[in-house]
């Protein structure tokens, strides 16, 4: 039996889960395990894209989109692991994150599953790598905004729990489903991803399950980036359901015990937030049809290049094609161990009216160092992104070019 098997639920993303795949790959390097990638009936020829590059991955296609809930376990069925990790397309993980995990586990043995710093792509921590069960009173907290407005309260912002600090494990009550490490034998005893979900809130329910089965869930403060949105689009009516259904879904089957004076407000709470969320999406829609919007044109990004010098010859030339603008510097973790904290125009971009991209050069700065320079001191003008020299494929949150 393996030590760990990752299962990847892909759909139409095949540039960010060959990133995905690179990374694993560096991680997986003294570790005996096992990659699935589902994929959800893609459009975009991603099986046989990454299939010619990843001889080692298990592909399964399926004919059509099963949900993410439905595809995690068509690959958690077909293996055998000691451990399974649940790990979104639109993330790369850190070097040593997978080795510093199942070390945590092997070591804390009513650990049922684990997740992981999430970073943002301006280095920022993602609120969603911690947090509390939604209950009814908790929930509602959220949905009237008094988590936002006392983030750091026990009782107010125990949704996040952002009283906890970031640099520490700590035992929380939900992990997310873009990295979720958790013991076979936990899930066999749980059961599996309820495929009454279709995406959103198979995470939060597997979680409630491993705690009501007497068994902790942690964070481990190891370092993954999660794109976060590349895989669905939020602002589609198709969202707004879904989530929102998912919502339902969880206060039923956990608490449809509670009186009615408690229940129907909270569904009632969670139909008017779907209700508000869908008028506002119909809105913005209606002023963009009959003009309403600003007719500036949207100044274009800067670029800064930053790896070997033949990897900024690539670069050179992809902005040539592309009409970029864009800086080069030629460095590695060594020779720039600070990264773009140590450019002389650090104040310029920090100042920048436009979107800056610091794009470093994956064959130059590992994973875990490019994490780790935008974590240090997160700056909200400078997003992150990465160019692979050996595919010549530039990738941010926003577009991924060649």
């Amino acid at each position: 039996m393996r030590k760990l098997v990752i299962v990847i639920v892909s759909y139409n993303v095949k540039r960010y889960v060959e990133q995905c795949l690179i990374s694993l790959y560096r991680a997986l390097e003294n570790v005996d395990a096992e990659i699935y990638v589902v994929d959800n009936h893609s459009k975009d020829n991603s099986v046989e894209f990454l299939r010619k590059r990843f001889s080692r991955v298990n592909f399964v296609r399926s004919i059509h989109n099963l949900g993410f809930a439905r595809a995690n376990n068509i690959a958690i069925r077909q293996s055998e692991s000691e451990y399974v990790l649940l790990l979104n397309p639109d993330t790369f993980v850190g070097e040593h994150v997978i080795e510093e995990a199942l070390n945590f586990l092997d070591t804390h043995p009513r650990v049922g599953a684990l997740g992981a710093r999430m970073l943002r792509t301006d280095g920022t921590n993602a609120m969603e790598s911690r947090r509390g069960l939604p209950s009814p009173i908790v929930s509602l907290y959220k949905m009237t905004g008094l988590c936002k407005h006392f983030p750091n309260s026990r009782r107010f912002g125990q949704y996040y729990m952002g009283y906890l600090p970031w640099d520490e494990p700590a035992k929380i009550e939900v992990i997310s489903g873009a990295f979720m490490m958790v013991r076979r034998p936990v899930l066999e005893e749980v059961g599996l991803l309820d495929e009454d979900y279709f995406m959103y809130g198979e995470d939060i329910d597997l979680s409630y399950r491993i705690l009501k089965a007497g068994y902790e869930n942690w964070y481990l403060p190891v370092s993954i980036l999660h794109y976060k949105g590349e895989s669905t689009q939020k602002s589609s009516f198709r969202y707004v359901h879904v989530f929102y259904d998912a919502m339902l879904i969880f206060f039923s089957k956990h608490y449809s015990h509670l009186s009615l004076l408690l229940s129907i407000p909270i569904r009632l709470a969670i139909y008017v937030k779907a209700a508000a969320a869908l008028v506002t999406m119909q809105m913005e829609k209606m002023r963009k049809s009959l003009g309403f919007v600003s007719r500036r044109r949207k100044r274009d990004p800067l670029y800064v290049f930053i790896g070997s010098e033949k990897c900024v010859q690539m670069c050179r030339k992809l902005t040539r094609n592309t009409g970029l603008d864009a800086k080069f510097y030629i460095g590695d973790e060594k020779s720039m161990p600070n990264g773009h904290h140590d450019l002389d125009i650090l104040e310029e971009l920090k100042n920048s009216p436009i979107a800056v991209y610091v794009v470093y050069d994956i064959d130059s700065f590992s994973f875990e160092h490019i994490l780790s320079i935008f974590a240090r001191n997160p700056l909200p003008t400078i997003q992150m992104g990465t160019f692979n020299p050996r595919t010549h494929t530039l990738i941010t949150a926003e577009e991924v070019l060649q």
